[in-house]
């Protein structure tokens, strides 16, 4: 009787145990179903789980990526569109300027010009001063707690901090512009040398020049000067100072002046005593200084004709030089977008293979998890007749 007991305890014991186990089986086959994981806990599959947690990792990083190429998108976006209206209104003061060598136009025509000039002045430092929406400026540079443009009684100063602001420093993506650079630095001149009449009372003007011959430049600062003496004109030419060849040299209005690879005209009467200058380009032509100076001397009365021709002509070319430092601005602008798209193309699959990795990972393949819950369930319901009859085994069941 004492072994048939023991074993009938063991039994009983067994077969509670396997249907507790079955149960826990189906119980945790149900519970990787209604999740859609094949692995909920390291403990499930410390491999795969560590693949997951890298995975989960890399679309963090993908993702943050992505939240700093839309900041870097709209900026640039908002930068191209200002540096856009900063060319139109740039163009309107062209046509004025255009207008304003018109040689039936009298003082108060012009003045009239040289206020339009002044309203568009305004419009643009208005755009140089834009926000970018979210508390900052598009051409703060590295951070401007106020407007990066300040229009001081001697004329535009920049108080923002040059250079700019990137949203990250893994892909650089600019959240600024350097608004100094953009607005305040175009060459002066034609770009290689400037043209600019250094006093005197005749009625001369002097064009914006241009280069002949690379090879020859010299990068020297020249200057000329004109003598008349007996109804005749002379000028000589004198480099860095120091006298050329071209000394007394006939003077022939409208006849192209040569040296050292650069040619410039000089158009109508000089005097004696009056002074040409072509120098060396600089970096330094500001928007708004050029255009002060513009309208300033557009609102002079009583200047001579070939003093009015010198304006139109000086200012079309600084104005020319602007176009294109703001042009050359913009289309920096536009390749950051370009780049931004790329890097956010980069960012946007790196998430969706994080995404994908992290799915082959974890993520439950349901066909194979519903044929596998249905295989537990019949195992605890196996299990669970396997205990039914283990309770009916007893002496007295036998004997019956």
């Amino acid at each position: 009787m004492s072994t048939l007991r023991v074993s009938t305890a063991a039994s009983y014991e067994e077969a509670m145990a396997r249907l507790q186990q079955r149960q826990r089986e189906l119980a945790e086959a149900q519970v990787h179903m209604t999740s859609g994981k094949r692995v909920m806990r390291a403990s499930d599959d410390p491999i795969n789980a560590a693949r997951a947690e890298r995975a989960l990792a890399a679309t963090s990083r993908a993702q943050a990526g992505l939240r700093s190429v839309d900041a870097s998108r709209s900026a640039m976006t908002q930068t191209e569109a200002a540096l856009g209206d900063a060319g139109e209104l740039l163009q309107q003061v062209r046509e004025a300027l255009v207008a304003s060598g018109n040689a039936g136009y009298d003082d108060s025509q012009r003045k009239v010009l040289a206020d339009q000039i002044r309203s568009l002045r305004g419009q643009l430092l208005a755009v140089a001063n834009r926000g970018d929406g979210a508390g900052g400026y598009l051409f703060g540079g590295q951070g401007s707690a106020t407007p990066p443009f300040l229009d001081a009684p001697g004329g535009v100063q920049y108080v923002g901090t040059r250079g700019q602001i990137n949203a990250d420093r893994t892909d650089g993506l600019p959240m600024t512009m350097d608004g100094a650079a953009a607005w305040m630095t175009a060459p002066t001149g034609n770009g290689v040398f400037e043209t600019r009449a250094a006093g005197g009372s005749g009625s001369a003007w002097i064009d914006a020049g241009r280069v002949t011959d690379p090879a020859a430049l010299t990068g020297a600062s020249y200057s000329i000067e004109f003598s008349v003496a007996g109804g005749a004109t002379a000028y000589s030419v004198f480099k860095d100072g120091a006298p050329t060849p071209q000394t007394g040299v006939a003077y022939v209005s409208g006849q192209a002046i040569s040296i050292d690879g650069i040619s410039f005209t000089i158009n109508g009467a000089p005097a004696d005593g009056d002074r040409f200058e072509a120098i060396p380009s600089t970096p330094t032509l500001a928007v708004f200084d050029a255009l002060d100076a513009a309208a300033n001397e557009l609102a002079t009365p009583m200047r001579s004709a070939g003093a009015i021709a010198q304006t139109t002509a000086s200012s079309l070319r600084d104005v020319d030089s602007l176009l294109a430092r703001l042009s050359s601005s913009r289309s920096a602008a536009g390749e950051a977008l370009g780049r931004i798209d790329n890097v956010g193309a980069t960012h946007d699959a790196a998430s969706t293979n994080g995404r994908i990795e992290r799915s082959k990972a974890e993520d439950l393949d349901l066909t194979a998890a519903i044929s596998d819950f249905q295989n537990k369930q019949i195992g605890y319901q196996a299990a669970l007749q396997t205990y039914a009859s283990v309770q009916r085994l007893s002496l007295f069941d036998y004997l019956k």
